[in-house]
Order: C-alpha cells, then sequence, then structure tokens
C-alpha cells in the first residue's frame, strides 16, 4: 500500500488503542502516553518500507524487485525490527521512557502499538496484487490479496477524517478535511475515480466526521466506525476479486479448452468494486506454449460495462471486447521450452523470475505485465543487454518462483 494509508491506519490504530486503556494517573502522563502511541504506531506502521535502503545491493531492477517487500516484510524479522524501533524511541525520548519505566499501562500501550503497526503493514500490503512473502523462510511462496488498489483513497477517509477532527486547531482541522476530500476530486476529474465512486467515498467522510463530532477526548465512536468501513471495504473487495476471476476463468477455458489456467493476478479499481484489471496466465503442456492476456472485468456489465470503467486505468481505445463484461488490452504466446531453457542458462533471469508473476519474455528483455499501464513505466522489466557482462549476483533471496508452474514440466 502506499505510505499515506499506512500511515493514517496506523495512527487510526494508536489513538484507539490509547483511547481503549485506562488513563494514567496525571494529566502530562497522558499527554505523552497518547503522543508516544501515536508515534510509535506510525513509526512501526512505515518501518519496513525502510528496505528501499537494501535495493542498492543488486543491480536495477533486481534490487527493487527482490529487496522492496523482502525480509523486513516477514512476520519473522518484525522482531528485531521491533526491538530496534523501541530501543531508538527509549533513547531518544526521555520522558516517554521514564513513563515507560513506571507506568505498566504505559508499557503496555506501547508494546500494542508496536504489534498493531507491523502487523498492519503487513495485513495491507497483502491486500493488492504486488504481493509478500510474510512466512519466509519457513514458507518461500509469495503471498497475493487482489483485492485493494494499491492507492486507495477508501482508506485515506475512512482513517484520516476522524483524525483530521482530533486535531485541537480549528483551521488546520478544517484544512485537513478539505484535502482529504480534495484529493479524491481531483483524481476523479483526471479519470482515475468514477464520481459515484468519489460520491460514496464524500458520504462516508461527512458520516465520519459527524460522528467524530460528537465523541469527547476519550470517545471512539468514530475510531471504531473507521475500521467498520474499512474493513467492511475490504469484504466487499475479497467478494468482488473472487467474481471477478470466476467470471474470466470461465471465458479463457471457453475460449480455449485445451489450456490450463494457472493464475490471474487482479488490480483492483480505486473505491470501485466493479471494474478489474487483470493480468491472466495459461499453459498448454502439450503444444509447449503458455499464454499471457491482459484486460478488463466488469462484474455488473449491465450497471458499468468495461468500457465506462475510469478512463485512466480502463484504456476504453484498446479494449477488444471478448465477453459480457470483459475486454483485451492485449495478448501473446511464448514458448515453454524456451522460458525453461532461459532461465537454466541466465542466473540474472532465473533470479528476475523469482519476482515475477506474469512474465513476458522476449529475445530483448523479461517484463512482468501487471504493471505495464504504471505511470513511471514498467519498472519490472529486466532487459538483458545490461547484463551481458555481469557474473552471477550474490545477495540474490530464495523467495519462491511465483511461476513455479511455468518452469517445472507437468
Amino acid at each position: 500500500m502506499d505510505n499515506l494509508s499506512h500511515s493514517v491506519a496506523s495512527l487510526a490504530a494508536g489513538a484507539l488503542l490509547h483511547r481503549s486503556l485506562p488513563s494514567e494517573s496525571d494529566k502530562p502522563d497522558q499527554h505523552i502516553r497518547h503522543r508516544l502511541m501515536l508515534v510509535t504506531c506510525w513509526l512501526a506502521g512505515n518501518f519496513p518500507d525502510l528496505d528501499l535502503v537494501l535495493t542498492p545491493l543488486l543491480p536495477e531492477p533486481l534490487g527493487y524487485l527482490l529487496h522492496h517487500r523482502g525480509h523486513t516484510h516477514t512476520v519473522l524479522y518484525a522482531l528485531p525490527q521491533a526491538l530496534l524501533l523501541a530501543l531508538v524511541l527509549m533513547l531518544l525520548w526521555p520522558a516517554a521512557r521514564r513513563l515507560v519505566m513506571r507506568s505498566a499501562t504505559a508499557r503496555l500501550g506501547f508494546l500494542l502499538s508496536m504489534g498493531t503497526g507491523f502487523a498492519l503493514h503487513l495485513l495491507m500490503d497483502y491486500l493488492n496484487s504486488y504481493g509478500i512473502h510474510p512466512f519466509y523462510p519457513f514458507d518461500p511462496r509469495w503471498l497475493y490479496g487482489d483485492m485493494v488498489f494499491i492507492l486507495e483513497p477508501v482508506f485515506w477517509i475512512a482513517f484520516g477524517m476522524p483524525l483530521a477532527l482530533m486535531v485541537p486547531l480549528r483551521a488546520l482541522k478544517i484544512l485537513l478535511a478539505a484535502l482529504l476530500i480534495g484529493v479524491p476530486l481531483f483524481f476523479t476529474t483526471r479519470g482515475f475515480l468514477s464520481w459515484p465512486s468519489f460520491a460514496a467515498l464524500l458520504g462516508m467522510g461527512i458520516v465520519l466526521a459527524l460522528v467524530q463530532q460528537r465523541c469527547g477526548e476519550r470517545g471512539r465512536s468514530g475510531l471504531l466506525l473507521s475500521f467498520a468501513f474499512a474493513l467492511a471495504f475490504v469484504g466487499v473487495q475479497h467478494q468482488a476479486s473472487q467474481r471477478s476471476k470466476d467470471m474470466l476463468a470461465a471465458q479463457l477455458r471457453a475460449a480455449d479448452p485445451a489450456t490450463r489456467v494457472l493464475d490471474m493476478s487482479m488490480s483492483a479499481f480505486p473505491a470501485n468494486p466493479l471494474c478489474w484489471a487483470f493480468a491472466s496466465v495459461e499453459s498448454n503442456e502439450a503444444a509447449g506454449t503458455y499464454g499471457l492476456k491482459r484486460g478488463i472485468v466488469s462484474i455488473a456489465p449491465d450497471l458499468v460495462p468495461a468500457a465506462a470503467c475510469p478512463a485512466a486505468l480502463a484504456d476504453a481505445d484498446a479494449q477488444q471486447p471478448a465477453a459480457p463484461g470483459i475486454a483485451l488490452f492485449s495478448q501473446e504466446q511464448g514458448d515453454l521450452h524456451a522460458l525453461r531453457r532461459l532461465r537454466n542458462e541466465n542466473c540474472h533471469f532465473d533470479a528476475w523470475m523469482r519476482f515475477a508473476r506474469v512474465p513476458s519474455v522476449n529475445a530483448e528483455q523479461a517484463t512482468d505485465i501487471r504493471f505495464a499501464t504504471t505511470p513511471r513505466g514498467n519498472f519490472s522489466t529486466l532487459r538483458f543487454a545490461d547484463f551481458a557482462n555481469r557474473s552471477c549476483l550474490s545477495n540474490v533471496p530464495a523467495w519462491a518462483y511465483p511461476r513455479h508452474d511455468l518452469l517445472t514440466p507437468r
């Protein structure tokens, strides 16, 4: 997820935990504990993304692909990260250190904030199609939620609005609330959000603002409602993702009964459970081929045809209707034997395949077509010429191959 989503979710969790614990014996301690829990949860909720400092261990693009969402995004390595963060906070914040030493409630709040922040980071990163491998080294497989867009305004509004209303300064409170509404409005005018989605976000923001306004300094209603909205949204997205996969799998099997559908990477449209971008992988072992397709699924084509999905992500001009509610952007076919031979002969490609979920390969390059429409271009592209004179690399993590099913004869 984006770090704004991580931040507002973690801050909301820290505030809710603070308000759920008994008050400290005096007001200054209460204020210190409040700040400590907010800061701790916020830092823990973003700390795993410091793995970006590890990306220089491998040349581009492998450094980013294999080290971002790497070891710092595992349950096992959350413990040393938490210990490091706790040590830094206690060393640099003497007042918080003294409070934690003398107050059992503050110690509990500190530990809960730390654990919640790290847990929220892993859970939120799991929700999208990029993937994580949280149980490494016990289980090196990538896990993909395929449920939520990687920049999700529902989280911004759900968690951000109660937080904005908690700010004591009226002018700052109004400014933050206006920004929370204004940013989705901007993306709507740019074609990334549909107007019904924006209307739903606006309605949710108004409800949360009204509820939070009624809360006192210890009230939890607004925060509890924010988590209820977020969980309900994730539940809806889960069901919609499964529906889109069922529709797509049926269409793929009908189009070519001889093929085996291996995977369907689903990327949600922001704040929109009806529209889904997909990248699919099929194989035909007998023919020695594999197929890749990109396109869009609308799970309610009578209500929102695929061509009516938000324009900035739908690429209506490139759509080729394939079935009701399903349109293709592109399709290609590869040689299974050539793919396996390249993996065995090219150690850099072998390392790249530890990340690639939907690998498109030609004589010049390999690219994961999940990211074919990102604003900065496809950051996953490995150009073979860039590695022609390089020896095999060290510091390659032992993640499982997402496409082990293509690399290994059935």
